[in-house]
């Protein structure tokens, strides 16, 4: 027994090193570099340990305005994304003809460069001298005035990045759902239906218990995601995103080690651990809540 304990030990030493000079010495890193004030990369040296970076930080407008970006993104993007792929995964699981080509075709974003789709989004939605845009041309069409979407009032281009964001994150989610839909037991639908339970019935007494584990790892997922969003409004507006005020919590901590505003990285730690807390937080409250709600078979 004491042979096999070494045994397995030693199987997992390789991983265990790769976490701990990958993941965990980072993160140490980090966060005493988040105390250390008046840090300097080219000197390693500093001037004192402290609060003053996390003081900075907390009060700095750009900070600010990336937390707000950064919250509304994640409070609309996970709960509708999670809603809408749950709806078209029931629609698949329940179309047997062509269903693996249907499957096929909603991955497609999932695979697609962000970047690319980002540009796409962008001249979908950008007015410009000489067009206003796909977007805008539909809402003209029903009597509407043409929005800026891309540099105009602040809630067209929130509502831009959320659009792309559900947009980019709901293949996967469509294809976990249809995955866990599929391994349901028919015998629980046959019974129901002896039963002349109703649909809906069906759904929330049967379906969503069932699946319920499935939908707690994507909504997991789904926040930590969000809260790393950068990549997707640099696509749509650039790489100066303070100006456009849509930088998120990721954007400030690159643009305080290589933007314009670069060469703090204390400032860039402390709003890293900063921002490590909030995920951390939310994902132990998800974590108490889904005792209640998943139901594990």
């Amino acid at each position: 027994m004491e042979q096999n304990n070494r045994k397995g030990w030693l199987y997992l030493l390789p991983a265990m090193l790769f976490l701990g000079f990958f993941l965990v010495y980072p993160l140490v890193d980090v966060f005493i570099y988040s105390f250390e004030e008046g840090y300097n990369s080219a000197s390693q040296t500093y001037f004192g340990i402290g609060l003053y970076n996390y003081n900075y930080v907390l009060h700095d407008p750009y900070f600010l305005q990336a937390l707000k970006n950064t919250f509304i993104l994640v409070a609309i993007t996970v709960p509708v994304s999670t809603g809408i792929a749950l709806l078209i995964s029931v629609g698949l699981a329940s179309i047997k003809p062509l269903r693996n080509l249907y499957q096929t075709v909603y991955f497609l974003p999932y695979v697609t460069n962000t970047l690319a789709v980002g540009l796409v989004f962008m001249i979908l939605f950008k007015k410009t001298a000489y067009t206003d845009g796909l977007a805008n041309l539909i809402i003209n069409w029903f009597g509407g005035e043409s929005v800026d979407f891309i540099d105009g009032p602040y809630w067209a281009k929130m509502f831009v990045l959320c659009f792309y964001t559900v947009w980019a994150v709901m293949p996967f989610k469509i294809l976990v759902l249809t995955s866990a839909l599929a391994s349901v037991k028919q015998d629980y639908y046959n019974a129901a239906k002896v039963d002349g339970t109703s649909k809906l019935r069906i759904f929330t007494k049967i379906t969503l218990p069932m699946i319920s584990p499935t939908l707690f790892y994507l909504i997991i997922t789904g926040f930590i995601g969000a809260f790393k969003a950068y990549s997707d409004a640099v696509a749509l507006f650039g790489t100066n995103l303070n100006a456009a005020q849509m930088n998120t919590i990721v954007g400030y901590v690159y643009d305080m080690l290589y933007g314009n505003s670069g060469g703090y990285p204390s400032y860039a730690s402390a709003a890293a651990i900063i921002l490590f807390a909030i995920v951390l937080t939310i994902t132990c409250i998800n974590l108490l809540v889904s005792r209640k709600h998943v139901h594990y078979a």
